[in-house]
């Protein structure tokens, strides 16, 4: 099993490797429990831990500038912190930073 992003191979799980994985996972739903994994631990886990840093940072900065409401849903709050002018993403605050 080889694990690519865009072409670029990350890492491949040898026949021995994945036959002790197989040792606790049915060899009938390797592959699919395979992906789950990856996608929880690569997306899903990662994107809720990102947005809840984002969140506890920006609630309070726009409660500050005077909103009185602020978006439940996760995209639209993230689209609305995203137009703030002083926003930066972590390449923009890192270079800032090195100045």
């Amino acid at each position: 099993m080889k694990i690519s992003v865009n072409d670029q191979e990350l890492f491949s799980l040898s026949e021995t490797q994945k036959k002790v994985i197989q040792n606790d996972i049915l060899s009938e739903s390797f592959d699919e429990d395979m992906c789950r994994r990856l996608k929880w631990v690569l997306v899903d886990e990662k994107y809720c831990k990102c947005f809840e840093r984002l969140k506890k940072e920006w609630e309070p900065k726009l409660a500050a500038s005077g909103l009185r409401s602020l978006p439940t849903d996760p995209d639209e709050f993230a689209t609305l912190v995203f137009a703030q002018p002083s926003y930066k993403n972590r390449s923009a605050r890192d270079a800032q930073a090195a100045l």
